[in-house]
Formats: structure tokens, sequence, C-alpha cells
């Protein structure tokens, strides 16, 4: 899939952090064949946030005008991505694959995944006064502005409570985000990396985001 991605003129970025599964050394060899792959090597796990943050710092750096985030694990189908750039060359300022909007979905999940999943985007979505539907979704395509305007360095969650907050700062900005019908499928191998402390922190994240707004601290 990448070399069909690559010479479209897409640049990929692989984050890896210090993986025990060799998805590293995996990456470094596809950097080395491929024109338009790097990885960038981070020392330790911190968690999906910081890791994705690590990544918006370094996309910055380029002349990247538009900055897609998603799964390596093909959870998310890189046939999806054109439509979602597509979607910000339209006028969205940030595309989100969402899986709760007409035409999106799920696939090989079980009743527990999926009542986690769409209980917490609700649960989102009703405390932050939002209508975007699907506000835990991990495959985004941003503007490269509405990260220039965003405080990177404000965003501390480190589980899937990253999702909620980036979207919702980007609402709070004033951008314009656009849901995209998705199919996520759950992958093949290894296990997701839901735990109760990640579930614990969206709770608890949630709310405060919502009254630093009330605030008028976001």
């Amino acid at each position: 899939m990448l070399r069909a991605l690559v010479p479209l003129g897409v640049r990929v970025l692989v984050i890896d952090d210090n993986s025990p599964d060799g998805t590293g050394e995996l990456a470094d060899r596809l950097a080395a064949e491929l024109e338009g792959v790097s990885v960038l090597h981070r020392a330790r796990k911190e968690g999906l946030g910081p890791a994705y943050l690590a990544g918006f710092r370094e996309a910055l750096r380029s002349d990247a005008e538009y900055v897609v985030e998603m799964d390596c694990d093909f959870s998310h189908d890189p046939r999806d991505l054109p439509r979602l750039v597509e979607a910000c060359q339209a006028g969205a300022d940030v595309a989100l694959g969402s899986r709760y909007v007409e035409g999106g979905g799920t696939r090989n999940w079980g009743l527990g995944r999926r009542i986690v999943s769409a209980g917490g985007s609700l649960y989102a979505r009703t405390l932050l006064g939002v209508p975007i539907r699907d506000l835990t979704g991990g495959f985004k395509c941003f503007r490269r502005a509405v990260l220039e305007r965003l405080d990177l360095d404000a965003i501390h969650a480190r589980g899937y409570a990253f999702q909620i907050e980036t979207t919702y700062r980007a609402l709070r900005a004033g951008f314009r985000v656009v849901e995209v019908p998705i199919l996520f499928t759950d992958r093949a191998r290894g296990s997701s990396k839901m735990s109760r402390s990640i579930v614990l922190e969206a709770a608890v994240r949630v709310p405060a985001l919502r009254l630093a707004a009330l605030a008028g601290r976001l």
C-alpha cells in the first residue's frame, strides 16, 4: 500500500516508540527502499498522545499542507486517505474518518468494544455540547493552519482522550470539522491498547475540557 501512495506525493512518517515487536526495524527497511518514507524513533512508550504530538511537530517542520494521522495496523484503510484530503480541499479544516455517521461502521468488534467506543463518543459529545459523532476517532486530516493554531504544548492526554481533545480544541478555535464515513476493521494480530486507565483518563479529561471552555481558558 505504501508503494501505491508514495508515488502520489504522499510522505509517510512512522512513529516508533521503541516497539518491542520489530516495528521500528521494519519501518527503517521501508524508509531505505522508498523515497518519501521516514521514521521517527522515540526512546520509550509514553502513550498515543505524545507520539502523535511528536509526529505533528515533525510534520510542521516540513512544508506539508495537509497532515493525516492514522493507525498503521490497517484498522484504518489507506484507501480512505484520499477522501479525507479531498474533504479538506473542499473546505473542511479537519476531516475526521467517522465510524458513527451514515456509511461508516466497524468490523470484527465484540459487543463490549462497540459499547465502550460508542458510549465514549456519546459521553464526550453530550458533555462537550458538540455535534461530532465520532469524537474518539483517530483517522484525521488536518489543514496545516489548524495544527499551527492549536497549542500543542497544552495537550497532555496520553490515551484516546487525545483524539477528543484535539477535535474539541479545533472546534473551539472556530475550525470546521467534517466527518467522512469509514469502515474501521479491528487488527488481525496484536491487541487493542484500550485499558482501564485510558478509559478513566477520558472520563476525567472530558469534563475538565468543558470547564476550561466555560472559564474561557480554551
